[in-house]
Parts: structure tokens; C-alpha cells; sequence
């Protein structure tokens, strides 16, 4: 593993002091864990945005496309802990 060192403000040293404290953890430890799941948030979102860009065009060159209000009463009812009636809603050849 290689060495990086940076600077940081003497108030988010004194919070991560204050974090670690009492539970054997280094600075370090605490650091490198943020840094590791920062990255993996900011990887995860550009994957999704990279899905959710394939996705649209796809849409946009085949003109289908479920139906929103079947999607949004499918999504309600699935939030509210039911099963849904009937399944997923389904893609349709829309007109314009």
C-alpha cells in the first residue's frame, strides 16, 4: 500500500478524534474506511446514472413504455406492503 498524505482542518481532526475514541480504532483506520465507502457511493451513482442513460435511449428508440399510472399504483401498493394486483407493469408501443 502506498503512502498519501494530505491536510485536514484541525475541526474535522478534533471530530474524528472525538469519533474513535474508546474504540481502538487509528485515525487512519476511520479514514481509509470513509475514503473506501465515498468511493463506492460516488461508483455506484455513476453506474446507475450510466443504467439509467442506457435505459432512456433504449425508450426513446423503441417507443415503449409502460403505462404511468399502472406504474405508480403497482409501486403504491408495493410500498404499502400489498401485492400488487396483476404483474408488473408491462411495456406498450406508445403514440406520440
Amino acid at each position: 500500500m502506498k503512502a498519501t498524505s494530505f491536510k485536514l482542518p484541525d475541526d474535522l481532526k478534533k471530530r474524528i478524534q472525538a469519533l474513535i475514541a474508546g474504540t481502538g480504532r487509528t485515525a487512519q483506520s476511520f479514514m481509509v474506511e470513509a475514503i473506501a465507502a465515498t468511493t463506492e457511493r460516488a461508483d455506484l451513482r455513476g453506474r446507475s446514472g450510466a443504467r439509467a442513460t442506457r435505459a432512456e435511449q433504449e425508450t426513446l428508440e423503441s417507443g415503449m413504455s409502460p403505462d404511468a399510472d399502472e406504474v405508480f399504483s403497482y409501486l403504491k401498493a408495493r410500498a404499502a406492503g400489498k401485492k400488487p394486483k396483476g404483474l408488473r407493469p408491462k411495456a406498450r408501443l406508445r403514440s406520440s
